[in-house]
């Protein structure tokens, strides 16, 4: 069950992402980078000390933080124009 949450999550976090950075990179790169992004979310809000908790919302909000982050490295990295 985690495993299908994770998905949701990623699709959700990087759906997010893309909208708020005005990307488009299909589904399926967006939810591997949303599950990246989350990864990161959480490893960097950690890094700095910040706690959000452990509901589903707080999940969403450092996973979309983090999502934001991965699709604007990886916009930056891959030299995509979208």
């Amino acid at each position: 069950m985690h495993f299908i949450w994770s998905i949701i999550l990623g699709a959700i976090a990087g759906t997010i992402a893309e909208k708020v950075l005005n990307f488009n990179f299909g589904w399926i790169l967006t939810i591997i980078l949303g599950i990246v992004g989350a990864v990161v979310g959480d490893w960097l809000l950690g890094l700095i000390g910040i706690n959000l908790g452990g509901g589903m919302i707080t999940s969403l909000v450092s996973a979309a933080i983090g999502s934001i982050i991965v699709l604007f490295g990886y916009k930056m990295i891959s030299g995509n124009s979208n």
